[in-house]
């Protein structure tokens, strides 16, 4: 009998030895995947602080040297790039609440099973994420309504994204039992009341998803406001990021006197700073909706 407990905790001490060597080969993996995100963030932090020489040079690699805080300086004294941090805290919050709007009736629309008309509308929206009518069309499009360089093309252009819209679609119909909606009737209530008193109670998951991802997408969009906008009392803090850029560009090379630029040294410490200042809004908002995400995904987008 002991011959037979101690071989068998031999097998049990060779089998774990495996999973030690696994763990620990997923361990150093997930240190290195960790380093290679996190420095090339951390590198951007302590260039914005220091001698932008000392940063072309390579001698600034984990720690800032000669600390100054001219590039943070400049943006607090550029009317430029306060102005596009305006206009893009607009785009983002009217532009979210529009894209919610019209989303999530959608979604519960589409979600309804006596609405037999719901694959086919469907079908109409998946359809324009493989095919388009193409840049020019469009822009005739936008410059036959006249909103060609104002505030409301920025916010209108992409009302409704057709991803978003079928992992909402999904998590109504598979997270919220039909069995309310029979008793909510019932009650005597209405789609609308059903959908404002019920639906959007139950939905804070993906609707924290969705306010995330659409966030973002004003927050980072760059393209729209290149090809739609030349006014630049309406440019976002993107385009304004790049005319930074491209005045720092000019003056490497050699071309001291682009109007609005900040000199060579200072406009590389300028450009690290302006990128934390359009980044970090996102890193503190995310926090909020993180324990929201991984559920509002896994559920809108793997069931059904």
């Amino acid at each position: 009998m002991a011959k037979m407990t101690n071989h068998s905790s031999g097998e049990i001490r060779s089998n774990n030895t495996p999973d030690k060597i696994f763990g620990a080969a997923v361990l150093i993996l997930s240190i290195l995947i960790f380093i290679v995100i996190v420095y090339p963030l951390w590198f951007v932090v302590i260039a914005s602080i220091s001698n932008s020489n000392l940063v072309n040079q390579g001698a600034v690699t984990f720690l800032p040297k000669d600390i100054r805080f001219y590039g943070f300086q400049q943006i607090l004294d550029d009317a430029r790039i306060w102005k596009g941090y305006l206009n893009t805290i607009l785009y983002v919050v009217v532009g979210t609440l529009l894209n919610m709007a019209v989303t999530m009736p959608a979604a519960y629309a589409l979600s309804r099973r006596n609405f037999k008309a719901r694959n086919k509308v469907m079908m109409y929206f998946v359809f324009t994420m493989y095919f388009s009518g193409g840049l020019v069309p469009l822009y005739m499009t936008i410059s036959a309504l006249n909103l060609i360089s104002t505030k409301t093309i920025l916010i209108i252009l992409v009302a409704v994204n057709t991803y978003n819209l079928i992992v909402a679609r999904t998590f109504i119909a598979n997270s919220i039992p039909e069995d309310l909606y029979e008793a909510a009737v019932l009650d005597g209530c209405s789609h609308f009341n059903y959908f404002a008193k019920v639906v959007m109670p139950l939905s804070k998951a993906v609707i924290s998803v969705l306010i995330l991802y659409y966030g973002v997408f004003h927050w980072n969009d760059y393209f729209n406001a290149l090809m739609f906008n030349s006014n630049a009392d309406n440019s976002p803090l993107q385009i304004v990021l790049r005319e930074i850029l491209l005045l720092n560009q000019a003056f490497a090379s050699g071309n001291g006197g682009v109007q609005g630029g900040y000199g060579q040294s200072s406009a590389d410490q300028v450009k690290y700073a302006v990128i934390i200042v359009s980044t970090l809004p996102i890193l503190c908002v995310y926090p909020f909706v993180q324990k929201y995400f991984e559920k509002g995904v896994m559920i809108g987008a793997v069931k059904g």
